[in-house]
């Protein structure tokens, strides 16, 4: 299911990225003293007392008439309408100003759960926090914070986890196969989702970024259930120039987050480009099945080798996803088309294939013998036991002597031997180790 997502909204210079920084964890927007720095949304998971939510930073509201502010606001704008809970951080040092009263008149327009968060203070005695101001803006006690130091932030996010909605229930049984439709803009997602429905239930035109919104549609095929999600083409950020684009692309991610496989779609005209590498590595990390789709089949000029060349190439290209099936396709023409829901099926089989533990050690053991482990400084690598902890994605545990002796070859080589036996064609594959205990040992 997709995490509820919190925006962080405020005019310019009050800290946002600072605090998005400081609750994820880590220095992923760029933090810069200079109002405007910020003028793309970042989305990063999160999570607190076991609540897990997708925290946005946004732009700074203002309301000065240059191109480029106008352009934050809408983007700030979109955030608050994504999201299921809003942080309006203000500066304590500053006090109340004219901007923080007209952001606060479009977050009670909103209707959406508000935490008002004052920042950069400096002193936590109630009596010297300087922001009761801020009660005029109607949106109740403001909770005060030093993001750049991390003071109070725990009791940020406590009050935080208090607004978030209630985890709605899957409203889709377990045995149905939720399909996301992801790729650049204009590969022709929706003319394969309306090919496959055999209906006219998306969008289709060839203006990039016709798609807005991430759009289920349930449908049955030989007594199974499906939902196939057509999304927003996924662009570069510098190429993104309405901001109506930008907002569907979260929606596109939260697709891929919720989906058991992914149809990733190339123009085969194009070839594969930079950003079809990072759209599908983002389903590869999520775990999710894959089918690469080539679509537009129909437009290549081909002879007998076409296909062998062009399979070749896009292996070249995404080295990292060689156990993806490839098929070649035109919406079109309707040219092979049944044959994806053919290998939607068997990838999703893939993905939740177990292996008995019994199968599992003995082909470790021979895999071990055929080719030892690595060694370092006459400490060689002992792989005691394994298991099966998990599916969609296959997962195994390594129990070993000491996991900082794996070296990533000889977990690929150990990868490689898992596919090579049992197939998990179409879906990733994740290894992880434990240390065992001498007295196990």
């Amino acid at each position: 299911m997709s995490k509820p997502i919190v925006a962080i909204v405020g005019r310019p210079n009050v800290g946002k990225s600072t605090l998005f920084n400081r609750i994820v964890g880590s220095r992923i927007a760029i933090v810069e003293d200079m109002p405007g720095v910020t003028r793309d949304r970042l989305y990063q998971d999160a999570e607190w007392q076991g609540r897990e939510f997708t925290l946005v930073d946004t732009g700074g509201l203002d309301f000065a008439e240059d191109v480029i502010t106008e352009q934050i606001r809408k983007q700030a704008e979109l955030a608050i309408r994504e999201a299921d809970a809003i942080i309006f951080l203000v500066d304590a040092r500053e006090g109340l100003t004219i901007i923080d009263e007209e952001v606060a008149k479009q977050l009670r327009l909103a209707d959406k759960p508000v935490l008002l968060v004052a920042n950069k203070v400096e002193q936590f005695d109630a009596s010297k926090i300087p922001f009761y101001d801020f009660y005029q803006l109607g949106l109740g006690d403001p909770v005060p914070v030093s993001a750049s130091e991390g003071l109070n932030t725990g009791d940020l996010l406590d009050e935080l986890v208090k607004l978030l909605p209630e985890q709605e229930d899957d409203p889709y049984s377990p045995d149905t196969i939720r399909i996301a439709v992801i790729g650049r803009p204009n590969v022709g997602k929706s003319s394969l989702v309306n090919a496959i429905l055999g209906e006219e239930r998306v969008i289709v035109s060839n203006i990039p970024g016709t798609t807005r919104d991430a759009i289920d549609s349930p449908f049955e095929r030989n007594g199974k259930s499906y939902v196939i999600v057509d999304t927003a083409g996924m662009r570069r950020r510098n190429r993104i120039d309405l901001a109506a684009e930008r907002y569907s692309v979260v929606r596109a991610l939260r697709a891929v987050d919720r989906c058991d496989v992914a149809l990733m779609i190339l123009d085969a005209t194009e070839g594969v480009a930079e950003q079809d590498k990072k759209i599908v590595g983002y389903a590869h990390e999520k775990g999710k099945a894959i089918v690469l789709v080539v679509n537009k089949w129909d437009l290549v000029v081909k002879d007998d080798k076409t296909m062998n060349r062009f399979e070749r190439k896009i292996r070249e290209e995404i080295t990292f996803l060689n156990y993806i099936p490839i098929i070649y396709v035109s919406a079109l023409t309707k040219q092979r088309l049944p044959k994806i829901l053919d290998m939607v099926d068997f990838v999703a089989e893939e993905a939740s294939r177990r292996v008995a533990t019994a199968d599992l050690n003995n082909l470790i053991r021979e895999a071990t013998q055929a080719t030892p482990p690595p060694a370092d400084k006459h400490r060689r690598l002992k792989i005691f036991y394994v298991t099966q902890g998990g599916v969609k994605p296959p997962t195994f545990i390594l129990f070993v002597n000491d996991p900082e002796l794996m070296h990533f070859s000889y977990q690929r080589y150990l990868e490689n031997k898992l596919r090579d036996t049992y197939g998990f064609e179409g879906t990733p594959i994740r290894i992880f180790l434990r240390k065992r205990e001498a007295k196990e040992q």
